[in-house]
């Protein structure tokens, strides 16, 4: 087994960062920042730094390099550092993405006692069997698929690392759960770790704005420190037009009906603009429902263009076949099964209460997404009716 000191080489996001290099993860940051580039490390950790933005920037799946050295603590420490008084939610949902995405690769090479030991270092109750347990099989067309594992991880850790995450398949009811422990293989464990390490890049910075100019102004008397920042925004500057966009997509050319979207639509869009990783229903269902408001091609693969992994070649191919063929977009009952549905959160008295059908006399709930948008409009329309009358009425 690696000891420690090198496992946290490798994943310096563990907690023993704090107790096997308390030296580094105990000093203020600006100290730190100095001593840094400053140092003989300076060029290698510079270039390390840079080549990840890069990375970020160029769409690609993972980090084309990731050195397993004490190095690679400073860069993960000094990212974090940049990240943070950048204060970009795409630039940062980048960054997030494509470095957890390396930490799930590298944590599938790990032996399974590494695993373990990783896995007790995040405080996780995991059990660690001798023999493997078989906890599902499959038989389709007379052939049998055995799954078996020697973990398992606690249900409540499992629904803390997993909170994020709404696949179908990761949901409590279509695990293996037996005692209170979910029974997983290892792999699976690290793909929700990829998402705790994802986590890791997106915390808020909520200083005031003050405060945080007197951080960095501090920060860019180092020199070294200050040109790998300028260099670093000043590519953001020329590609960041390629992940922006404005949610100004018409039903009609010329009217923006945006904020006629429902809470699920909302949501989605506003991740997509801030640059997270959509799961694939949300995106099925987002082209969907552009789409069967006749979007144009363009706009529809726009609102894509913020995604880490977007690829304009086979985006543009998947919206052609998606308008072919013409789906529907989920219902409310669908986007509830799938943990898409936003009315509580956004207290959206339309999607919670329903509308009062005068055609019926009965109050009728809302059951789909485009449902949704077509009371809200008869309600705008009947609004702005109202209004040019009491005009007139005052002429």
């Amino acid at each position: 087994m690696s000891d420690i000191y090198d496992l946290v080489k490798r994943y310096p996001w563990l907690p023993s960062l704090k107790t096997s290099y308390s030296d580094i993860a105990s000093k203020n940051p600006l100290d730190f920042i100095n001593e840094i580039f400053t140092s003989d490390k300076s060029n290698d950790i510079k270039r390390r730094v840079l080549t990840i933005f890069n990375d970020a920037f160029s769409n690609i799946e993972q980090l084309s390099e990731y050195e397993l050295d004490e190095n690679n603590i400073y860069v993960y420490l000094i990212l974090k550092i940049i990240l943070y008084i950048i204060n970009n939610k795409i630039l940062s949902n980048r960054i997030a993405n494509i470095y957890s995405k390396t930490t799930y690769n590298e944590l599938n090479k790990e032996n399974e006692y590494n695993l373990y030991y990783i896995y007790q270092d995040l405080n996780l109750e995991v059990l660690y069997d001798e023999q493997p347990t078989i906890y599902k099989k499959f038989v389709v067309k007379d052939q049998q698929e055995i799954f078996k594992t020697n973990f398992k991880i606690s249900y409540l850790n499992y629904l803390k690392l997993a909170s994020n995450l709404k696949d179908e398949y990761r949901k409590l009811v279509n695990n293996a759960v037996r005692q209170g422990y979910v029974y997983i293989k290892p792999e699976n464990i690290n793909r929700l770790l990829q998402e705790h390490v994802r986590m890791k890049f997106l915390t808020q910075n909520n200083e005031i704005s003050t405060e945080l100019d007197k951080f960095k102004e501090k920060l860019f008397e180092i020199q070294e420190f200050k040109a790998l920042y300028d260099t670093i925004t000043a590519i953001w500057e020329s590609k960041k037009e390629e992940f922006e966009y404005t949610i100004d997509i018409t039903f009609k050319e010329g009217k923006d009906i945006s904020e006629t979207f429902p809470p699920c639509i909302k949501e989605i869009l506003s991740k997509a603009q801030e640059g997270q990783n959509l799961i694939h229903t949300e995106r099925l269902f987002i082209l969907w429902f552009l789409n069967s408001l006749k979007y144009p091609e363009d706009k529809i693969i726009n609102v894509f263009s913020t995604l880490p992994d977007f690829n304009r070649e086979q985006t543009a191919y998947q919206v052609k076949y998606a308008m072919k063929k013409g789906y529907t977009p989920y219902s409310c009952k669908s986007l509830k099964s799938y943990s898409l549905c936003f009315a509580k959160e956004y207290k959206d008295v339309l999607c919670l209460e329903g509308y009062f059908s005068r055609l019926q006399e009965v109050q009728k709930d809302i059951s789909h997404p485009l449902k949704y948008i077509e009371v809200k409009q008869y309600r705008d329309s009947k609004k702005l009716k109202k209004t040019k009358n009491q005009t007139l009425d005052k002429k």
